[in-house]
């Protein structure tokens, strides 16, 4: 499956990148997980736009194998923007399986994740691709 790209997929304003935060949504924050990933979220009231972090460790795989992850993630995030409520922030961390999945199969367990602790502004089941 070739994936195409357009422009910045998720903007750098939209990324959680500090260490202090993403400290305090692993510390005051919620966590839920399935098989592949594991979501962490925190509310912050007044946001205009939901923010994420991304973290896929070694284990996983080598750099390509954990780019194509990150790569994956952000477009389904791209993908559902406007579905996910605003006023969070989110760090996703890849599990094992993640390494052997498709673009499709990462996105649906991402859905999975956000609809299970009612991350989404609606309910989504009629997008599956």
């Amino acid at each position: 499956m070739v994936l195409v790209i357009k422009g910045d997929m998720m903007k750098k304003a939209f990324r959680v990148k500090d260490n202090k935060e993403f400290q305090a949504i692993f510390k005051k924050g919620k966590s839920f997980a399935n098989r592949q990933l594991v979501l962490y979220y925190r509310k912050k009231s007044g946001q205009a736009h939901f923010r994420v972090g991304l973290s896929v460790g070694k284990k996983i795989g080598n750099a390509v194998v954990r780019n194509r992850i990150k790569r994956y993630l952000r477009q389904s995030f791209h993908e559902l923007e406007k579905d996910i409520r605003s006023e969070y922030d989110m760090i996703i961390i890849a599990r094992q399986p993640t390494n052997n999945m498709e673009f499709k199969e990462v996105k649906s367990s991402l859905i999975h994740l956000l609809s299970r602790e009612g991350l989404l502004k609606r309910s989504n089941k009629k997008r599956k691709n």
